[in-house]
């Protein structure tokens, strides 16, 4: 209304700007009032209410004769909460006057970083504290690097496999360790960088340093900065999102002579001869890239399996597999040549290597500095933080996601759990009973061939549902990759594939495959899994040929399970295809 008297009134250029700083100083008022109103709401109906009302003022304010340099200032005040600035993140604060922040992150990795601009989203101050590279284990030294490392190594089959197409030439082909250092690292601090803008534009405080809790202080985290100086921030509301750090075992030598799966992407230089250490996941992947890229690699094993279904393939690769060794024993360093004699707890010896990869324990939850007993959040004898299905600790405030939790370790499972956290503490009522989901995750094991896997093994489904009420589906082939390469046929990798299901309509349950192009083909079979599909579901859906993923739709016998659909609207039988159940009309 001010606004308005002045374009008719046409008073002085005093009175004007005095007026119109009482102007900004309502509007500013209104603003906050108008937030508080928004906090409670939803999102859709928040980020409406608050576009609606910056349109209004911009809309005002644009009638005016304000002075460029007043025009300029004015859009730095009237900027909608959730593109709050760090320097202007009090300006907008809520009802909840007592805290410096509605939440608190500590650790910027990818659930900490997810959860915290979701929270941003929805207005709330937020704060992230971390004292390591933005983006955690999983940009800096865990998925990314390693599928960068995946794909030079899968190049390097293809050219060993480029004769068998009539390509020549193998000869003259290099490979440069430092060159793909380079570009890789390279590649991670372009998403450091993006991490970073990401964080800034969603108006999150970055503070640096090591976040811990004091007893005594409910709702405060206590940051050791950089210089070693203390500051004390207290939050509505704590996540702890800080990852797992690698596990290094005992013995002589061990801990000075060795590298973890995070010291691999610190090499300069290409190992010459390397002794993998554990039969996981990240010690096969390792070897396999290692193996491929032209280093001697042995990989040690306790047992007598590293991963049943690869056993086979790595022997293909070369890769040489001690058994029952029952683990490392110790490490000895040879001064003069610099060269390493690993020595197995079996007795066995392996000399002249210069390169000591440990993964065999693997991780832990990277806890120690918190003093998370002095918050009262508990902890299991894995030293994983406790938590109910809604990421809730032991502690009033206080949340964890992430590895740190060890439900599901995978970075997708982090960034799910984070997000739906922050959905139900500031979405309003729409997600009161948001969680994340930890079934049916669909998991890839970048190893050489590629595995993948959703939902249960049949061993599993035999426990839970009775040997009687579990029926399997297998397949086993050569890719048409291999199909004009002039070798035996029992000489050419292999695809294998599983189905299990359970009950008269055949639910799957779960779904394994390794073979080529088994990352790529899985993400779409766990979608299907987590609606419900049916062998029939499957079998209905006509194949892509020719492809490895159409197996799945055909597995023998095709077309000859009950006929039971899991879908929401039926697909068997030439039915219509599902249609949306409301519409609107332009």
């Amino acid at each position: 209304e001010v606004g308005f008297a002045l374009c008719v009134y046409k008073p002085n250029d005093m009175q004007r700007r005095y007026t119109w700083s009482m102007v900004l100083l309502v509007a500013m008022a209104f603003v906050k009032g108008q937030q508080r109103n928004i906090m409670n709401a939803t999102v859709r109906r928040g980020r409406e209410r608050t576009g609606a009302l910056f349109s209004s003022l911009a809309g005002l304010l644009s009638q005016s004769q304000l002075p460029k340099t007043a025009k300029s200032s004015r859009r730095t005040l009237l900027r909608p909460t959730f593109l709050t600035t760090t320097s202007t993140i009090n300006e907008f604060s809520t009802n909840e006057t007592e805290y410096d922040f509605d939440y608190f992150v500590i650790g910027a990795g990818s659930g900490g970083i997810a959860s915290a601009r979701r929270a941003s989203a929805y207005g709330k101050r937020v704060a992230l504290v971390e004292s390591g590279r933005i983006g955690g284990t999983c940009v800096n030294v865990g998925c990314v690097p390693k599928k960068v490392m995946w794909n030079a190594a899968r190049i390097a089959e293809t050219v060993h496999d480029m004769s068998h197409y009539g390509f020549s030439g193998l000869d003259d082909i290099s490979f440069d360790w430092r060159v793909l250092k380079e570009a890789r690292d390279m590649y991670i601090q372009r998403l450091n960088r993006i991490y970073d803008i990401n964080i800034k534009n969603s108006g999150i405080a970055q503070i640096s340093g090591h976040g811990y809790f004091e007893k005594g202080e409910k709702n405060h985290v206590k940051v050791k900065d950089p210089d070693g100086s203390i500051k004390s921030y207290t939050a509505k509301h704590i996540l702890i999102a800080v990852g797992g750090t690698p596990v290094i075992p005992e013995g002589e030598g061990i801990i000075e002579h060795s590298i973890t799966s995070d010291g691999f992407f610190d090499l300069e230089e290409q190992p010459r001869k390397a002794v993998v250490v554990g039969g996981g996941y990240i010690a096969v992947e390792i070897a396999g890239v290692l193996q491929a890229l032209g280093t001697d690699c042995k990989l040690v094993i306790r047992q007598e399996y590293a991963m049943r279904t690869l056993d086979e393939e790595m022997q293909r690769q070369g890769i040489e597999i001690f058994r029952y060794t029952d683990g490392l024993d110790r490490v000895e360093l040879d001064r003069i040549t610099g060269l390493k004699t690993v020595h197995l707890k079996n007795g066995e010896i392996i000399d002249s290597v210069d390169t000591v990869l440990v993964m065999a324990p693997g991780r832990r939850p990277n806890v120690d500095s918190l003093r998370l007993e002095e918050a009262g959040v508990e902890v299991s004898e894995s030293g994983h933080i406790v938590i109910d299905e809604y990421s809730e600790t032991t502690a009033d405030g206080i949340y964890a996601v992430g590895d740190v939790v060890g439900k599901v370790e995978l970075t997708p499972v982090a960034i799910a759990a984070g997000r739906r956290l922050a959905d139900r503490l500031f979405g309003g009522e729409q997600f009161v009973d948001a969680k994340v989901s930890y079934d049916l995750v669909p998991t890839v094991i970048f190893s050489h061939p590629t595995i993948g896997t959703v939902g249960m093994t049949e061993e599993d489904a035999k426990q839970k549902y009775g040997e009687q009420n579990v029926k399997v589906y297998k397949s086993k082939f050569a890719n048409i990759y291999y199909g004009p390469w002039q070798v035996e046929q029992q000489d050419k990798p292999k695809t294998a594939m599983k189905l299990v299901c359970v009950g008269e309509e055949e639910l799957v349950v779960g779904l394994h495959v390794i073979g080529m192009g088994a990352d790529e083909m899985l993400q779409g079979f766990g979608v299907a899994l987590k609606m419900g599909a049916t062998k029939a579901d499957l079998d209905a859906t006509v194949a892509i040929h020719p492809t490895a993923a159409e197996e799945f739709v055909t597995m023998f016998p095709w077309g000859l399970s009950r006929d039971v659909s899991g879908a929401k609207q039926s697909p068997l039988n030439g039915s219509s295809p599902p249609r949306p159940t409301s519409t609107t009309t332009a």
